[in-house]
């Protein structure tokens, strides 16, 4: 599969006046000085600071451009800030509010991104453990938002990467998938492990985690005495995968 690589947001930008950023409380700054105080934070990566920023802008100048560019460049600094439920709720909130919005787009994109990346600094991650094995509640939420913004915007300038997403995406859920049906059949839960199996191979083709499901879903059948289903299995795997060498324990 293609290396993922993340499309550079399109921040926002107005064009404002040249402001001296002079210490003084967000309270007492136009919304341009506001906005560009905000938006130096957040070329320099201060991201708490250009939350902080953006969401006064947004409370002092609630209509208007301003409040628009600042809802979405929020929405953008939570999500590099690894707060990824505050960046999906703003980029929600302006969905719901500018639906017709020139970049509504890029909204629908960040909540994808922010649920892509929710658990990337977690102890899980720390101690290099298979996020595979895990619920995978995230992975599900992330494929439904670039799969909303494929369809809602297939031009987008976004659309590309999101569907390079989608497919690490899907491979992540039927590895899950074949995680269950392992463990499924480890325990002797033949049924159950057949079932797993068979969901992989019937709502995630095309994932590289095929050819081992048939090949559970073979010794799952033979476990229960299914010899002809076995057979099926076998022949579907060793048609579309006839340099898989595995045996299905058989």
């Amino acid at each position: 599969m293609r290396a993922l690589h993340f499309v550079a947001p399109l921040l926002l930008t107005l064009l404002v006046g040249c402001s001296s950023l002079q210490e003084k409380d967000d309270a007492e700054l136009s919304a341009d000085t506001l906005y560009d105080r905000a938006k130096v934070a957040l070329d320099k990566s201060d991201y708490e600071m250009a939350i902080e920023h953006f969401n006064n802008l947004e409370t002092r100048f609630p209509f208007g451009v301003y409040a628009q560019h600042a809802q979405l460049n929020s929405a953008y600094a939570y999500y590099k800030f690894n707060e990824a439920e505050s960046a999906i709720a703003n980029a929600d909130r302006f969905i719901k509010t500018y639906p017709r919005h020139a970049h509504v787009d890029y909204a629908y994109y960040l909540r994808g991104l922010a649920r892509f990346n929710q658990d990337k600094d977690s102890i899980d991650r720390l101690l290099d453990l298979d996020i595979t094995e895990r619920e995978p509640a995230a992975i599900e939420a992330s494929f439904r938002y670039f799969k909303e913004l494929i369809e809602r915007f297939p031009a987008s300038r976004y659309s590309a990467d999101a569907r390079q997403r989608m497919i690490h995406l899907r491979n992540l859920m039927a590895q899950y998938e074949l995680h269950v049906a392992s463990y499924y059949m480890e325990r002797g839960t033949f049924i159950a492990a057949a079932n797993r199996a068979k969901y992989i191979i019937e709502y995630l083709p095309r994932t590289p985690a095929v050819s081992e499901a048939l090949t559970i879903m073979a010794a799952a059948y033979q476990q229960l005495g299914l010899q002809s289903l076995a057979d099926d299995a076998l022949r579907v795997r060793n048609n579309n995968f006839p340099n898989d060498t595995a045996k299905a324990g058989m």
